[in-house]
């Protein structure tokens, strides 16, 4: 198999998603997507389009996604999650959660701590943008992508991924051959 020229690479969907725009909330820049409304006031919604829906971002499949927790993970001690929560420490992974779900970092703590709740990160995908999933938690989304040698290309499988988080999904599963 060859690498297919820059002419002939499928097109990836870019840009805001009509209607609104990708903002970024806090000092950990918690990507929400805004609604502008009618009495110019706006709504901000929960977002997990990754850079796709940002109109500054540089996207290039070969390379994958901006590291954008390296920092946290470089910084310190390596441990999951779970141990973090059960010393008592909010991670920078549990602040970013309980921005993005509306909720006390706490809360996000407490119930990993006791096991009621998963944030589904490790270092070694400094890419991903953390979530959980816990009773407690807004309901998520798993969407599957996966090539083969036979039937699609790594840009077709990220168009997949990319129109699914438009529309929503939080989790990506791949299941390339």
């Amino acid at each position: 198999m060859t690498a297919l020229e820059p002419s002939i690479r499928p097109k990836i969907t870019t840009g805001p998603i009509s209607g609104s725009h990708k903002v970024y909330a806090g000092e950990l820049r918690v990507p929400v997507r805004r609604v502008e409304l009618t009495n110019g006031e706006h709504f901000d919604v929960y977002d997990t389009s990754g850079p796709y829906t940002d109109p500054d971002a540089i996207i290039d499949v070969q390379r994958g996604l901006p590291k954008s927790r390296a920092s946290w993970i470089n910084g310190r001690e390596h441990r999951t999650q779970l141990e973090w929560a059960r010393a008592g420490v909010i991670t920078e992974e549990m602040a970013f959660i309980a921005a993005r779900e509306k909720m006390p970092a706490e809360l996000v703590r407490d119930e990993v701590a006791r096991g009621r709740a998963i944030i589904p990160v490790n270092k070694n995908h400094p890419e991903s943008e953390p979530m959980i999933i816990g009773k407690k938690f807004l309901v998520k989304v798993n969407a599957n992508i996966g090539n083969s040698a036979v039937t699609s290309s790594i840009e077709e499988e990220v168009e997949k991924m990319v129109w699914a988080t438009r529309w929503g999904a939080d989790t990506i599963m791949d299941l390339s051959t």
